[in-house]
């Protein structure tokens, strides 16, 4: 992913005077960061990793074909207010690749602006670019607003448990 915009990104935020979506770029990633945390939070988890912008920074920047994407939300006048973060996958079942969306979040006060939708459009775009036809993700059981949007989006739900399984060196 390069440092500009994303090819499916809901208008070019800042000088337009409306919000809007982009990729993100290496100064967007302590924000990123601090949203991470908000999410994180929002979600009754731990909270992520410290060094989280320099670890996002080598898998969006310093990596020579990254599979990361990072998509920001942007307000007027430029302050970052959400993000989404995705990577292509394998469906062993299907024998094909997909885009999996990690994280798709935007600060409490900044919902209902269409920028979810724009962070959504962008993320399709991304599995467009890539030659996919799928974009998959999960969210918490209990976020309902998360489920009413995703719903209205016409996505489909499966449920399904997801495990966690430490590795130890």
């Amino acid at each position: 992913m390069g440092a500009s915009g994303a090819s499916g990104a809901s208008g070019a935020s800042g000088a337009s005077g409306a919000p809007g979506v982009r990729h993100a770029r290496p100064a967007d990633l302590p924000r990123v960061a601090e949203l991470a945390a908000e999410h994180a939070s929002y979600e009754k988890s731990a909270p992520p990793v410290p060094d989280l912008a320099e670890r996002l920074g080598v898998l969006l920047f310093d990596t020579p074909a990254p599979r990361l994407r990072c998509l920001v939300a942007e307000l007027p006048d430029g302050e970052v207010v959400g993000y989404a973060t995705c990577a292509p996958e394998l469906s062993t079942w299907e024998g094909r690749e997909y885009l999996t969306m990690d994280c798709l979040f935007l600060r409490d006060g900044n919902r209902g602006l269409g920028l979810g939708a724009a962070l959504m459009d962008a993320v399709v775009a991304e599995a467009r670019d890539l030659g996919l036809t799928e974009v998959q993700w999960q969210t918490p059981a209990w976020n309902e607003g998360a489920i009413r949007f995703y719903d209205r989006l016409g996505a489909r739900a499966k449920e399904k448990l997801r495990y966690f399984l430490p590795v130890q060196g």
